[in-house]
């Protein structure tokens, strides 16, 4: 049942904003104390009215965050924050989510190379095999790769073996798969992920810390310049349909 008492205060959103701006806004809902969690957000009409966003803004938003974990929904009762968002990992991942695309990759950087160097010291010959298992799976993938990809990364951050970096690594992976299916399957390079995944696992298997950080930083630095470049044109078409 909502607590909401108080009538609701938002900025409206400029048409020529995106929707991660949106995001902002529906998070400090919570930031600042006038929802908390579990409390039901206003409807859709509502929030665009407030906003001053259309439809498709608004929905983009409302996805991502439910792809965070932020929200839920029910159906024919609406839309809801989560229980767990007033827990420290989805407090951090809020402040996260609040920003750009350039903040949600430059956090997995941090993430990752902080894990795989504490995954060559503590992952286990178990979780090397199904890394290498894994390896095998993408290399005989058709088509769509994403879920195996990520599985990869789980399964390094999970074998670092630390239980606050657990609570953010899923929604920060997540948060990247969603904007990387923006990118279609023919513009992305397998054969690279491969690679570098093969170069990760190797130096893992050999537990050396240094070796692991620069190969996965070369892996996420990869993708990270993939990433930017056709979200740039997005958003440069996005600003030319604003005009027109």
């Amino acid at each position: 049942m909502s607590r909401r008492v108080e009538p609701i205060k938002m900025k409206s959103v400029k048409r020529n904003t995106l929707s991660h701006q949106v995001i902002e806004q529906i998070i400090d809902l919570l930031m600042d104390g006038q929802l908390k969690a579990g409390d039901k957000l206003p409807p859709e009409m509502e929030l665009m009215e407030m906003l001053s966003v259309s439809r498709p803004i608004l929905r983009e938003a409302l996805s991502s965050l439910e792809t965070l974990g932020v929200i839920h929904r029910k159906t024919r009762e609406g839309t809801f924050f989560s229980e767990e968002v007033g827990s420290e990992p989805h407090r951090l991942m809020l402040a996260l989510s609040a920003g750009d695309i350039d903040t949600i990759i430059e956090t997995r950087l941090t993430q990752e190379l902080g894990l795989v160097g504490l995954a060559a010291e503590k992952i286990s010959e178990l979780e090397l095999r199904k890394l290498e298992e894994n390896i095998a799976q993408m290399e005989a993938a058709e088509g769509d790769y994403l879920e195996i990809d990520r599985e990869f990364h789980r399964i390094i951050a999970f074998s670092a073996s630390n239980s606050i970096t657990e609570g953010m690594i899923d929604a920060l992976l997540n948060m990247y798969d969603k904007t990387m299916e923006n990118i279609a399957v023919k513009d992305r390079n397998k054969e690279k992920t491969v690679q570098h995944h093969k170069d990760i696992f190797h130096a893992l298997k050999k537990r050396d810390p240094i070796e692991a950080y620069a190969s996965m930083y070369r892996h996420l630095d990869h993708a990270r310049n993939r990433l930017i470049r056709p979200l740039q044109k997005r958003e440069i078409e996005d600003g030319k349909d604003l005009v027109e």
